[in-house]
Protein backbone atom coordinates (compact mmCIF):
# COMPACT_ATOMS: atom_id res chain seq x y z
CA UNK A 1 0.00 0.00 0.00
CA UNK A 2 1.40 3.42 -0.55
CA UNK A 3 2.04 6.18 2.07
CA UNK A 4 -0.50 8.45 2.70
CA UNK A 5 2.29 11.23 0.83
CA UNK A 6 2.45 8.75 -2.43
CA UNK A 7 -1.23 8.36 -2.09
CA UNK A 8 -1.96 12.50 -1.82
CA UNK A 9 0.88 13.43 -4.86
CA UNK A 10 -0.76 10.87 -6.94
CA UNK A 11 -4.57 12.25 -6.17
CA UNK A 12 -3.56 15.85 -6.54
CA UNK A 13 -2.00 15.22 -10.26
CA UNK A 14 -5.57 13.13 -11.03
CA UNK A 15 -7.52 16.06 -10.07
CA UNK A 16 -5.75 18.38 -12.17
CA UNK A 17 -5.91 16.50 -14.73
CA UNK A 18 -9.86 15.98 -14.60
CA UNK A 19 -10.41 19.81 -13.73
CA UNK A 20 -8.90 20.72 -16.96
CA UNK A 21 -11.19 18.02 -18.30
CA UNK A 22 -14.60 19.57 -17.40
CA UNK A 23 -13.71 22.16 -19.43
CA UNK A 24 -12.58 20.51 -22.41
CA UNK A 25 -14.04 19.45 -25.75
CA UNK A 26 -15.91 16.44 -26.25
CA UNK A 27 -17.47 14.27 -28.50
CA UNK A 28 -21.50 14.69 -27.74
CA UNK A 29 -24.23 12.52 -27.61
CA UNK A 30 -26.53 14.70 -28.92
CA UNK A 31 -27.03 14.36 -32.45
CA UNK A 32 -27.79 18.02 -33.58
CA UNK A 33 -24.23 18.68 -32.35
CA UNK A 34 -20.89 16.75 -32.59
CA UNK A 35 -18.78 18.39 -30.15
CA UNK A 36 -19.93 20.60 -26.81
CA UNK A 37 -17.61 21.95 -24.07
CA UNK A 38 -18.01 20.50 -21.06
CA UNK A 39 -18.42 23.84 -19.50
CA UNK A 40 -18.65 22.18 -15.91
CA UNK A 41 -18.94 25.43 -13.28
CA UNK A 42 -17.27 25.01 -9.49
CA UNK A 43 -19.17 28.08 -8.39
CA UNK A 44 -18.90 27.62 -4.91
CA UNK A 45 -17.19 24.31 -4.48
CA UNK A 46 -14.07 22.09 -5.44
CA UNK A 47 -13.42 18.82 -5.55
CA UNK A 48 -10.74 17.69 -2.57
CA UNK A 49 -8.98 14.58 -1.62
CA UNK A 50 -10.41 12.96 1.36
CA UNK A 51 -7.83 10.15 1.98
CA UNK A 52 -7.20 6.73 0.91
CA UNK A 53 -10.05 5.21 2.43
CA UNK A 54 -12.68 8.21 1.07
CA UNK A 55 -11.03 9.12 -1.90
CA UNK A 56 -12.17 12.45 -2.97
CA UNK A 57 -15.45 14.89 -1.88
CA UNK A 58 -16.77 18.44 -2.58
CA UNK A 59 -15.75 21.31 -0.63
CA UNK A 60 -17.19 24.99 0.19
CA UNK A 61 -14.85 27.46 -2.06
CA UNK A 62 -16.94 30.41 -1.42
CA UNK A 63 -20.64 31.79 -0.40
CA UNK A 64 -23.03 32.07 -3.70
CA UNK A 65 -26.00 33.88 -3.15
CA UNK A 66 -28.50 31.76 -5.04
CA UNK A 67 -26.56 28.73 -3.08
CA UNK A 68 -25.70 27.27 -6.16
CA UNK A 69 -22.50 25.20 -5.77
CA UNK A 70 -21.71 23.18 -9.15
CA UNK A 71 -23.30 22.96 -12.38
CA UNK A 72 -23.28 19.98 -14.64
CA UNK A 73 -24.51 20.10 -18.59
CA UNK A 74 -26.26 16.87 -19.09
CA UNK A 75 -25.16 15.79 -22.14
CA UNK A 76 -21.60 14.86 -20.32
CA UNK A 77 -23.73 12.56 -17.99
CA UNK A 78 -22.67 8.52 -19.08
CA UNK A 79 -26.75 7.60 -19.78
CA UNK A 80 -28.57 5.05 -21.96
CA UNK A 81 -28.54 7.66 -25.38
CA UNK A 82 -25.11 8.11 -24.97
CA UNK A 83 -24.17 4.71 -25.16
CA UNK A 84 -26.68 3.61 -27.95
CA UNK A 85 -25.32 7.13 -29.96
CA UNK A 86 -21.81 5.82 -29.43
CA UNK A 87 -19.79 5.78 -32.63
CA UNK A 88 -17.78 2.79 -31.57
CA UNK A 89 -20.53 0.77 -28.93
CA UNK A 90 -23.88 1.88 -30.50
CA UNK A 91 -24.17 0.32 -34.20
CA UNK A 92 -23.01 -3.20 -31.67
CA UNK A 93 -25.23 -2.99 -28.82
CA UNK A 94 -28.68 -1.12 -30.37
CA UNK A 95 -29.93 -4.44 -31.72
CA UNK A 96 -29.09 -5.89 -28.54
CA UNK A 97 -30.72 -3.35 -26.47
CA UNK A 98 -33.98 -3.45 -28.96
CA UNK A 99 -34.78 -6.75 -28.51
CA UNK A 100 -34.11 -7.12 -24.98
CA UNK A 101 -31.14 -9.13 -24.76
CA UNK A 102 -29.47 -6.45 -22.69
CA UNK A 103 -31.07 -3.39 -20.27
CA UNK A 104 -30.14 0.12 -20.09
CA UNK A 105 -28.01 -0.78 -17.14
CA UNK A 106 -25.64 -3.18 -18.96
CA UNK A 107 -25.06 -0.78 -21.61
CA UNK A 108 -23.90 1.99 -18.90
CA UNK A 109 -21.81 -0.77 -17.36
CA UNK A 110 -20.40 -2.31 -20.98
CA UNK A 111 -19.69 1.52 -21.31
CA UNK A 112 -16.98 2.13 -18.74
CA UNK A 113 -15.75 -1.40 -18.87
CA UNK A 114 -14.52 -0.24 -22.35
CA UNK A 115 -13.51 3.19 -21.79
CA UNK A 116 -11.21 1.92 -18.55
CA UNK A 117 -9.46 -0.62 -21.47
CA UNK A 118 -9.11 1.89 -24.61
CA UNK A 119 -5.54 3.47 -25.14
CA UNK A 120 -7.44 6.64 -26.37
CA UNK A 121 -10.26 7.36 -24.53
CA UNK A 122 -10.68 10.74 -24.05
CA UNK A 123 -12.92 9.94 -20.66
CA UNK A 124 -9.79 9.03 -19.28
CA UNK A 125 -9.26 12.00 -16.48
CA UNK A 126 -12.82 10.84 -15.34
CA UNK A 127 -12.40 7.41 -15.10
CA UNK A 128 -8.63 7.62 -13.39
CA UNK A 129 -10.11 9.68 -10.56
CA UNK A 130 -12.74 6.75 -10.13
CA UNK A 131 -12.02 3.87 -6.91
CA UNK A 132 -9.78 1.13 -8.14
CA UNK A 133 -11.51 -1.30 -5.23
CA UNK A 134 -14.99 -0.71 -3.58
CA UNK A 135 -16.09 -2.07 -0.03
CA UNK A 136 -18.80 -3.99 -1.27
CA UNK A 137 -18.72 -7.85 -0.41
CA UNK A 138 -18.50 -8.81 -4.17
CA UNK A 139 -14.79 -7.30 -3.60
CA UNK A 140 -14.30 -9.38 -0.44
CA UNK A 141 -11.78 -12.01 0.24
CA UNK A 142 -13.02 -15.26 1.03
CA UNK A 143 -12.16 -14.91 5.06
CA UNK A 144 -14.06 -11.08 4.58
CA UNK A 145 -17.32 -12.77 3.04
CA UNK A 146 -17.06 -15.42 6.19
CA UNK A 147 -17.42 -12.45 8.44
CA UNK A 148 -20.42 -12.36 7.09
CA UNK A 149 -21.96 -16.02 7.28
CA UNK A 150 -25.75 -16.01 8.09
CA UNK A 151 -27.00 -12.64 7.02
CA UNK A 152 -28.62 -12.08 4.15
CA UNK A 153 -25.70 -10.52 2.62
CA UNK A 154 -24.04 -14.15 2.49
CA UNK A 155 -26.22 -15.65 0.22
CA UNK A 156 -27.22 -12.53 -1.96
CA UNK A 157 -23.12 -11.72 -2.71
CA UNK A 158 -22.88 -15.68 -3.57
CA UNK A 159 -25.65 -15.41 -6.34
CA UNK A 160 -24.80 -12.12 -7.62
CA UNK A 161 -21.20 -13.59 -7.92
CA UNK A 162 -22.34 -16.50 -10.20
CA UNK A 163 -24.88 -14.08 -12.06
CA UNK A 164 -22.43 -11.58 -12.49
CA UNK A 165 -19.69 -14.17 -14.29
CA UNK A 166 -21.80 -15.82 -16.05
CA UNK A 167 -23.27 -12.59 -17.81
CA UNK A 168 -19.21 -11.75 -17.97
CA UNK A 169 -18.88 -14.96 -19.73
CA UNK A 170 -21.66 -15.17 -22.22
CA UNK A 171 -22.43 -11.52 -23.22
CA UNK A 172 -19.14 -9.56 -22.22
CA UNK A 173 -16.05 -10.86 -22.61
CA UNK A 174 -16.28 -11.74 -26.34
CA UNK A 175 -18.08 -8.51 -27.31
CA UNK A 176 -15.27 -5.95 -25.00
CA UNK A 177 -12.77 -7.79 -27.18
CA UNK A 178 -14.62 -7.48 -30.33
CA UNK A 179 -15.16 -3.89 -30.05
CA UNK A 180 -11.47 -3.48 -28.85
CA UNK A 181 -10.31 -4.78 -32.58
CA UNK A 182 -12.74 -2.11 -33.59
CA UNK A 183 -10.49 0.22 -31.97
CA UNK A 184 -7.56 -1.10 -33.42
CA UNK A 185 -6.33 -2.02 -30.39
CA UNK A 186 -4.91 -5.61 -30.69
CA UNK A 187 -2.86 -6.18 -27.31
CA UNK A 188 -5.32 -5.34 -24.12
CA UNK A 189 -6.45 -8.21 -22.26
CA UNK A 190 -9.99 -8.73 -21.02
CA UNK A 191 -10.73 -10.08 -17.27
CA UNK A 192 -13.55 -10.24 -15.21
CA UNK A 193 -12.14 -7.73 -12.73
CA UNK A 194 -12.60 -5.35 -15.21
CA UNK A 195 -16.50 -6.05 -15.41
CA UNK A 196 -16.88 -6.22 -11.85
CA UNK A 197 -15.19 -2.68 -11.39
CA UNK A 198 -17.54 -1.38 -14.07
CA UNK A 199 -20.48 -2.87 -12.22
CA UNK A 200 -19.43 -1.41 -9.09
CA UNK A 201 -18.97 2.02 -10.56
CA UNK A 202 -22.13 2.04 -11.79
CA UNK A 203 -24.22 0.89 -8.92
CA UNK A 204 -22.37 3.38 -6.67
CA UNK A 205 -22.18 6.32 -8.66
CA UNK A 206 -25.64 6.66 -10.69
CA UNK A 207 -28.41 8.72 -10.04
CA UNK A 208 -32.01 8.72 -10.96
CA UNK A 209 -32.00 11.68 -13.72
CA UNK A 210 -35.81 13.35 -14.21
CA UNK A 211 -35.44 14.49 -17.81
CA UNK A 212 -37.76 15.84 -19.83
CA UNK A 213 -38.96 13.83 -22.97
CA UNK A 214 -37.92 16.21 -25.91
CA UNK A 215 -34.34 15.83 -23.99
CA UNK A 216 -34.18 11.98 -23.77
CA UNK A 217 -35.72 11.82 -27.61
CA UNK A 218 -34.98 14.91 -29.20
CA UNK A 219 -36.82 13.45 -32.61
CA UNK A 220 -39.77 13.41 -31.50
CA UNK A 221 -41.84 16.85 -31.04
CA UNK A 222 -43.42 17.17 -27.56
CA UNK A 223 -46.43 19.38 -28.21
CA UNK A 224 -49.44 17.88 -26.01
CA UNK A 225 -48.19 19.30 -22.82
CA UNK A 226 -51.24 20.86 -22.06
CA UNK A 227 -53.67 18.06 -23.13
CA UNK A 228 -53.76 16.27 -20.26
CA UNK A 229 -53.08 16.80 -16.59
CA UNK A 230 -50.14 14.58 -15.46
CA UNK A 231 -50.32 11.65 -12.13
CA UNK A 232 -47.73 12.14 -9.55
CA UNK A 233 -45.64 9.02 -8.54
CA UNK A 234 -43.67 8.85 -6.15
CA UNK A 235 -41.25 5.70 -6.83
CA UNK A 236 -40.21 2.81 -5.54
CA UNK A 237 -39.19 2.72 -2.01
CA UNK A 238 -36.65 0.31 -0.21
CA UNK A 239 -39.30 -1.71 1.03
CA UNK A 240 -39.31 -3.90 -2.21
CA UNK A 241 -35.82 -5.20 -0.74
CA UNK A 242 -35.72 -8.63 -0.95
CA UNK A 243 -32.90 -11.25 -0.86
CA UNK A 244 -32.44 -12.63 -4.37
CA UNK A 245 -32.59 -9.30 -6.45
CA UNK A 246 -30.76 -6.55 -3.90
CA UNK A 247 -29.55 -4.67 -6.93
CA UNK A 248 -33.16 -4.06 -8.03
CA UNK A 249 -33.43 -1.40 -5.19
CA UNK A 250 -32.01 1.04 -7.53
CA UNK A 251 -35.49 0.55 -10.17
CA UNK A 252 -35.84 2.95 -12.91
CA UNK A 253 -38.69 5.70 -12.23
CA UNK A 254 -40.05 6.41 -15.50
CA UNK A 255 -43.65 8.04 -15.67
CA UNK A 256 -45.03 11.47 -16.06
CA UNK A 257 -44.37 13.61 -13.30
CA UNK A 258 -44.34 17.42 -12.99
CA UNK A 259 -41.02 18.94 -14.72
CA UNK A 260 -38.01 19.71 -13.58
CA UNK A 261 -38.29 23.55 -13.81
CA UNK A 262 -41.96 23.84 -11.84
CA UNK A 263 -43.55 23.62 -15.38
CA UNK A 264 -46.09 20.67 -15.70
CA UNK A 265 -44.18 18.45 -18.66
CA UNK A 266 -43.59 15.24 -19.57
CA UNK A 267 -40.55 13.78 -17.96
CA UNK A 268 -38.32 10.85 -18.59
CA UNK A 269 -36.80 8.82 -15.33
CA UNK A 270 -32.81 7.97 -16.98
CA UNK A 271 -30.49 6.07 -14.51
CA UNK A 272 -26.97 8.17 -15.44
CA UNK A 273 -23.58 8.65 -14.02
CA UNK A 274 -23.09 12.75 -13.92
CA UNK A 275 -19.50 13.71 -13.78
CA UNK A 276 -18.72 16.02 -10.47
CA UNK A 277 -21.86 15.90 -8.80
CA UNK A 278 -20.97 11.84 -8.55
CA UNK A 279 -17.89 12.89 -5.85
CA UNK A 280 -20.30 14.31 -3.31
CA UNK A 281 -20.34 11.67 -0.41
CA UNK A 282 -23.32 10.64 1.69
CA UNK A 283 -24.59 11.96 5.20
CA UNK A 284 -27.60 11.51 7.33
CA UNK A 285 -27.13 14.96 7.90
CA UNK A 286 -26.70 16.62 4.17
CA UNK A 287 -25.98 19.99 3.49
CA UNK A 288 -26.75 19.91 -0.27
CA UNK A 289 -29.18 18.45 -3.05
CA UNK A 290 -28.85 17.67 -6.58
CA UNK A 291 -31.84 19.25 -8.95
CA UNK A 292 -32.39 19.34 -13.05
CA UNK A 293 -32.42 22.77 -14.68
CA UNK A 294 -34.38 21.92 -17.52
CA UNK A 295 -34.94 25.38 -19.24
CA UNK A 296 -31.30 27.11 -17.57
CA UNK A 297 -33.97 29.81 -15.88
CA UNK A 298 -32.02 28.28 -12.35
CA UNK A 299 -28.53 28.02 -13.82
CA UNK A 300 -28.26 30.15 -17.14
CA UNK A 301 -26.96 26.43 -18.52
CA UNK A 302 -30.28 24.56 -19.83
CA UNK A 303 -30.45 20.89 -19.46
CA UNK A 304 -28.29 20.93 -16.79
CA UNK A 305 -27.79 18.90 -13.06
CA UNK A 306 -27.06 21.42 -10.35
CA UNK A 307 -25.78 21.44 -6.51
CA UNK A 308 -28.08 23.40 -4.63
CA UNK A 309 -26.71 24.54 -0.70
CA UNK A 310 -28.95 23.36 1.79
CA UNK A 311 -29.88 26.81 3.33
CA UNK A 312 -31.07 28.04 0.11
CA UNK A 313 -32.80 25.12 -0.36
CA UNK A 314 -34.90 25.31 2.71
CA UNK A 315 -36.12 28.57 1.87
CA UNK A 316 -37.48 27.88 -1.57
CA UNK A 317 -41.56 27.57 -1.46
CA UNK A 318 -42.65 27.45 -4.70
CA UNK A 319 -42.55 23.68 -5.28
CA UNK A 320 -45.38 21.77 -3.07
CA UNK A 321 -44.14 19.02 -0.64
CA UNK A 322 -44.85 16.28 -3.07
CA UNK A 323 -43.49 17.29 -6.26
CA UNK A 324 -39.85 18.80 -4.69
CA UNK A 325 -39.74 15.20 -3.44
CA UNK A 326 -39.18 14.10 -6.55
CA UNK A 327 -36.40 16.17 -7.68
CA UNK A 328 -34.19 16.43 -4.47
CA UNK A 329 -32.20 14.61 -2.06
CA UNK A 330 -33.27 15.83 1.77
CA UNK A 331 -30.90 18.19 3.13
CA UNK A 332 -30.72 20.26 6.32
CA UNK A 333 -30.39 23.74 6.99
CA UNK A 334 -26.95 24.95 7.87
CA UNK A 335 -25.14 28.13 7.65
CA UNK A 336 -22.39 28.65 5.00
CA UNK A 337 -18.89 27.29 6.02
CA UNK A 338 -15.45 27.32 3.88
CA UNK A 339 -13.56 24.69 3.23
CA UNK A 340 -16.64 22.43 4.58
CA UNK A 341 -17.33 18.79 2.88
CA UNK A 342 -20.95 19.18 0.85
CA UNK A 343 -22.73 16.12 1.23
CA UNK A 344 -25.99 14.79 0.13
CA UNK A 345 -28.24 11.64 1.13
CA UNK A 346 -28.56 8.46 -0.84
CA UNK A 347 -31.44 8.46 0.60
CA UNK A 348 -33.06 6.28 3.86
CA UNK A 349 -31.22 3.31 3.87
CA UNK A 350 -29.97 0.69 6.38
CA UNK A 351 -26.69 -0.89 6.68
CA UNK A 352 -27.72 -4.48 4.24
CA UNK A 353 -28.39 -1.63 1.47
CA UNK A 354 -25.62 1.02 1.70
CA UNK A 355 -22.60 -2.35 2.23
CA UNK A 356 -24.47 -4.06 -0.55
CA UNK A 357 -24.41 -1.03 -2.96
CA UNK A 358 -22.17 1.45 -1.76
CA UNK A 359 -19.88 -0.11 0.05
CA UNK A 360 -19.93 1.06 3.99
CA UNK A 361 -21.87 0.94 6.76
CA UNK A 362 -23.25 4.04 9.39
CA UNK A 363 -22.39 2.91 13.46
CA UNK A 364 -26.18 3.11 14.57
CA UNK A 365 -27.93 3.79 11.88
CA UNK A 366 -31.41 5.17 12.55
CA UNK A 367 -32.45 3.62 9.16
CA UNK A 368 -31.73 0.32 9.87
CA UNK A 369 -34.35 -2.68 9.17
CA UNK A 370 -34.52 -6.59 9.55
CA UNK A 371 -35.55 -8.83 6.35
CA UNK A 372 -37.34 -11.77 7.03
CA UNK A 373 -39.22 -13.97 4.82
CA UNK A 374 -40.83 -17.17 4.42
CA UNK A 375 -39.63 -19.58 1.49
CA UNK A 376 -42.11 -20.19 -1.15
CA UNK A 377 -40.94 -23.94 -1.72
CA UNK A 378 -42.08 -24.60 2.29
CA UNK A 379 -45.67 -23.44 1.47
CA UNK A 380 -45.68 -26.94 -0.93
CA UNK A 381 -44.67 -29.18 1.67
CA UNK A 382 -47.50 -27.48 4.25
CA UNK A 383 -50.84 -29.51 4.36
CA UNK A 384 -54.22 -28.08 1.95
CA UNK A 385 -51.01 -25.99 0.38
CA UNK A 386 -53.18 -26.04 -2.96
CA UNK A 387 -55.93 -24.00 -0.90
CA UNK A 388 -53.62 -22.09 0.58
CA UNK A 389 -52.02 -20.84 -2.76
CA UNK A 390 -55.20 -19.27 -3.70
CA UNK A 391 -55.93 -17.30 -1.10
CA UNK A 392 -52.46 -16.01 -1.43
CA UNK A 393 -52.39 -14.82 -4.74
CA UNK A 394 -55.85 -13.65 -4.15
CA UNK A 395 -54.74 -11.35 -1.53
CA UNK A 396 -51.51 -10.05 -3.98
CA UNK A 397 -49.10 -12.02 -0.35
CA UNK A 398 -45.84 -10.68 0.14
CA UNK A 399 -43.47 -13.59 1.06
CA UNK A 400 -40.90 -10.97 2.50
CA UNK A 401 -41.04 -8.21 4.87
CA UNK A 402 -39.07 -5.38 6.22
CA UNK A 403 -38.82 -4.66 9.92
CA UNK A 404 -37.56 -1.39 10.31
CA UNK A 405 -35.93 -0.50 13.48
CA UNK A 406 -38.33 3.01 13.82
CA UNK A 407 -41.16 0.62 13.74
CA UNK A 408 -40.11 -0.68 18.00
CA UNK A 409 -40.55 2.70 19.21
CA UNK A 410 -44.32 1.63 18.58
CA UNK A 411 -44.07 -1.42 20.78
CA UNK A 412 -44.51 -3.33 24.07
CA UNK A 413 -40.70 -2.66 24.01
CA UNK A 414 -39.20 0.33 22.92
CA UNK A 415 -36.42 1.62 25.32
CA UNK A 416 -33.57 2.62 23.04
CA UNK A 417 -35.44 3.23 19.57
CA UNK A 418 -36.77 6.69 18.22
CA UNK A 419 -39.25 6.97 15.63
CA UNK A 420 -38.67 9.49 12.92
CA UNK A 421 -41.97 9.08 11.63
CA UNK A 422 -44.67 11.84 11.60
CA UNK A 423 -48.37 11.08 12.53
CA UNK A 424 -47.23 7.22 13.56
CA UNK A 425 -46.97 6.69 10.04
CA UNK A 426 -43.91 3.85 10.94
CA UNK A 427 -46.88 2.05 12.99
CA UNK A 428 -48.55 -0.79 11.69
CA UNK A 429 -51.99 -0.51 10.23
CA UNK A 430 -54.50 -3.34 11.30
CA UNK A 431 -56.65 -4.53 8.12
CA UNK A 432 -60.34 -4.61 9.67
CA UNK A 433 -61.32 -2.84 12.94
CA UNK A 434 -64.45 -4.58 13.78
CA UNK A 435 -65.79 -8.47 12.86
CA UNK A 436 -68.23 -9.80 9.90
CA UNK A 437 -69.37 -12.40 12.18
CA UNK A 438 -69.32 -10.56 15.59
CA UNK A 439 -67.79 -13.49 17.08
CA UNK A 440 -64.25 -12.03 17.05
CA UNK A 441 -63.14 -8.89 18.89
CA UNK A 442 -60.08 -6.97 18.39
CA UNK A 443 -57.55 -8.12 20.57
CA UNK A 444 -55.95 -5.76 23.37
CA UNK A 445 -52.10 -5.62 21.64
CA UNK A 446 -53.76 -4.26 18.43
CA UNK A 447 -52.54 -0.66 18.80
CA UNK A 448 -48.97 -1.83 19.70
CA UNK A 449 -48.44 -4.64 17.28
CA UNK A 450 -45.57 -3.75 14.93
CA UNK A 451 -45.27 -6.09 12.14
CA UNK A 452 -46.75 -4.95 8.85
CA UNK A 453 -50.69 -6.66 8.62
CA UNK A 454 -49.48 -7.43 4.80
CA UNK A 455 -46.96 -10.08 6.26
CA UNK A 456 -49.27 -10.83 8.95
CA UNK A 457 -51.79 -12.01 6.64
CA UNK A 458 -49.68 -13.93 4.36
CA UNK A 459 -48.23 -16.12 7.66
CA UNK A 460 -52.51 -16.66 8.99
CA UNK A 461 -53.18 -18.09 5.47
CA UNK A 462 -49.95 -20.67 5.54
CA UNK A 463 -50.98 -21.43 9.31
CA UNK A 464 -54.31 -21.74 8.55
CA UNK A 465 -55.90 -25.00 9.36
CA UNK A 466 -58.92 -26.94 7.82
CA UNK A 467 -62.08 -26.03 9.09
CA UNK A 468 -60.31 -22.45 8.93
CA UNK A 469 -60.17 -22.51 5.56
CA UNK A 470 -63.93 -23.33 5.32
CA UNK A 471 -64.79 -20.72 7.38
CA UNK A 472 -62.75 -17.63 5.58
CA UNK A 473 -64.43 -19.57 1.89
CA UNK A 474 -67.89 -19.18 3.38
CA UNK A 475 -67.43 -15.81 4.31
CA UNK A 476 -66.19 -14.64 0.88
CA UNK A 477 -69.01 -16.63 -0.96
CA UNK A 478 -71.17 -14.67 1.50
CA UNK A 479 -69.85 -11.52 0.39
CA UNK A 480 -69.32 -11.69 -3.65
CA UNK A 481 -72.20 -14.33 -4.02
CA UNK A 482 -71.99 -17.86 -4.89
CA UNK A 483 -72.56 -17.23 -8.69
CA UNK A 484 -69.14 -15.44 -8.53
CA UNK A 485 -70.01 -12.02 -9.70
CA UNK A 486 -67.06 -10.60 -8.85
CA UNK A 487 -63.80 -11.31 -7.27
CA UNK A 488 -63.35 -10.40 -4.04
CA UNK A 489 -60.64 -7.65 -3.13
CA UNK A 490 -57.16 -8.56 -1.79
CA UNK A 491 -58.55 -6.97 1.27
CA UNK A 492 -61.56 -8.56 1.82
CA UNK A 493 -59.47 -11.95 1.14
CA UNK A 494 -57.55 -10.67 4.16
CA UNK A 495 -60.37 -9.35 5.76
CA UNK A 496 -61.73 -12.99 5.44
CA UNK A 497 -58.50 -14.79 6.54
CA UNK A 498 -58.20 -13.12 10.19
CA UNK A 499 -62.09 -13.51 11.07
CA UNK A 500 -61.55 -17.05 10.18
CA UNK A 501 -58.39 -17.59 12.56
CA UNK A 502 -57.23 -15.14 14.61
CA UNK A 503 -53.65 -14.12 15.02
CA UNK A 504 -52.22 -16.93 17.12
CA UNK A 505 -50.98 -18.70 14.17
CA UNK A 506 -49.53 -16.35 12.67
CA UNK A 507 -47.76 -15.05 15.51
CA UNK A 508 -46.28 -18.61 16.71
CA UNK A 509 -45.10 -18.97 12.73
CA UNK A 510 -43.51 -15.40 13.16
CA UNK A 511 -41.95 -16.29 16.13
CA UNK A 512 -40.41 -19.62 14.74
CA UNK A 513 -39.15 -17.50 11.91
CA UNK A 514 -37.21 -14.68 13.54
CA UNK A 515 -35.93 -17.25 16.33
CA UNK A 516 -34.39 -19.12 13.09
CA UNK A 517 -32.74 -15.77 12.32
CA UNK A 518 -31.24 -15.11 15.41
CA UNK A 519 -29.93 -19.10 15.53
CA UNK A 520 -28.65 -18.47 11.80
CA UNK A 521 -27.43 -14.70 12.34
CA UNK A 522 -25.00 -16.26 15.68
CA UNK A 523 -24.18 -19.30 14.46
CA UNK A 524 -21.09 -18.40 13.04
CA UNK A 525 -20.20 -15.38 14.79
CA UNK A 526 -21.67 -15.28 18.06
CA UNK A 527 -23.98 -13.28 19.90
CA UNK A 528 -24.25 -9.12 19.65
CA UNK A 529 -21.68 -8.86 22.62
CA UNK A 530 -18.94 -10.81 20.69
CA UNK A 531 -19.14 -8.45 17.81
CA UNK A 532 -19.05 -5.32 20.05
CA UNK A 533 -15.87 -6.97 21.86
CA UNK A 534 -14.75 -7.36 18.60
CA UNK A 535 -15.23 -3.52 17.85
CA UNK A 536 -13.47 -2.85 20.82
CA UNK A 537 -10.60 -4.10 20.33
CA UNK A 538 -10.31 -2.76 16.48
CA UNK A 539 -8.17 0.32 18.48
CA UNK A 540 -7.74 2.43 16.25
CA UNK A 541 -10.60 3.32 14.55
CA UNK A 542 -9.28 5.95 12.76
CA UNK A 543 -6.57 3.88 10.60
CA UNK A 544 -8.90 1.48 10.37
CA UNK A 545 -8.31 1.44 6.67
CA UNK A 546 -4.91 -0.22 6.91
CA UNK A 547 -5.55 -3.84 6.43
CA UNK A 548 -1.99 -4.97 5.78
CA UNK A 549 -0.92 -4.44 9.45
CA UNK A 550 -0.11 -7.21 10.98
CA UNK A 551 0.75 -5.43 14.27
CA UNK A 552 -0.60 -7.14 17.69
CA UNK A 553 -1.30 -5.04 20.90
CA UNK A 554 0.12 -6.96 24.23
CA UNK A 555 -3.00 -9.40 24.46
CA UNK A 556 -1.75 -10.59 21.07
CA UNK A 557 -4.94 -8.83 19.38
CA UNK A 558 -4.30 -7.00 15.91
CA UNK A 559 -4.35 -3.23 16.34
CA UNK A 560 -5.78 -2.99 13.17
CA UNK A 561 -8.82 -4.33 11.35
CA UNK A 562 -9.91 -4.32 8.06
CA UNK A 563 -12.43 -1.53 6.56
CA UNK A 564 -14.43 -4.60 4.96
CA UNK A 565 -14.21 -7.23 8.31
CA UNK A 566 -15.27 -3.54 9.97
CA UNK A 567 -17.99 -2.88 8.40
CA UNK A 568 -19.27 -6.41 8.15
CA UNK A 569 -19.66 -7.07 12.05
CA UNK A 570 -20.94 -3.61 12.32
CA UNK A 571 -23.56 -4.62 10.09
CA UNK A 572 -23.99 -8.14 11.52
CA UNK A 573 -24.43 -6.71 15.22
CA UNK A 574 -27.20 -4.32 13.92
CA UNK A 575 -29.14 -7.08 12.48
CA UNK A 576 -28.94 -9.04 15.48
CA UNK A 577 -29.76 -6.54 18.13
CA UNK A 578 -33.14 -6.04 15.64
CA UNK A 579 -34.03 -9.46 15.53
CA UNK A 580 -33.65 -9.93 19.47
CA UNK A 581 -35.31 -7.13 19.68
CA UNK A 582 -38.58 -7.91 16.59
CA UNK A 583 -38.66 -11.69 18.55
CA UNK A 584 -39.59 -10.27 22.20
CA UNK A 585 -41.97 -8.18 20.63
CA UNK A 586 -43.27 -11.46 18.90
CA UNK A 587 -42.87 -13.74 21.82
CA UNK A 588 -44.78 -11.17 24.03
CA UNK A 589 -47.63 -10.53 21.52
CA UNK A 590 -48.14 -14.27 20.92
CA UNK A 591 -48.33 -14.90 24.41
CA UNK A 592 -51.50 -11.73 24.79
CA UNK A 593 -53.04 -13.60 21.58
CA UNK A 594 -52.86 -17.09 23.48
CA UNK A 595 -54.24 -15.54 26.62
CA UNK A 596 -56.95 -13.63 25.32
CA UNK A 597 -58.34 -17.26 23.99
CA UNK A 598 -57.08 -16.25 20.04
Amino acid sequence: MASEEEAAAAAAAKLERLLQWLQALQYSSNPLSYFFVNKVELRGCNIKYCGQNKGFGVFSSNDVSDGVLLVVPLDLAITPMRVLQDPLIGPECRSMFEEGEVDDRFLMILFLMLERLRNNSSWKPYLDMLPTTFGNPLWFTDDELLELKGTTLYRATELQRKRLLSLYEDKVKGLVQKLLILDGDLESEVCFEDFLWANSVFWTRALNIPLPRSYVFPQVQEDQDSQSSLSIDSGVSHSDISAGDLTDRKDEERSKVPGVDGQFNETVWVEGLVPGIDFCNHDLKAVATWEVDGTGMTTGVPHSMYLLSGSILNEISCFSHDIFAHLTRKAEKTSFQMEKEITISYGNKGNEELLYLYGFVIDNNPDEYLMVHYPVEAIQNAPFSDSKMQLLEAQKAEMRCLLPKRLLAHGFFPAGTTSNDDNGKGKSEKICSFSWSGQRRMPSYANKLVFPEEFLSTLRTIAMQEDELFKASSFLEELVGSEGVRQPTDTEVRTAVWEACGDSGALQLLFDLLQTKVMNLEENSGTEDCDTELLEKAHDVKNIEQCESKDTDESGHNKFMSRNRWSSIVYRKGQKQLARLFLKEAEHVLHLSLSEGE
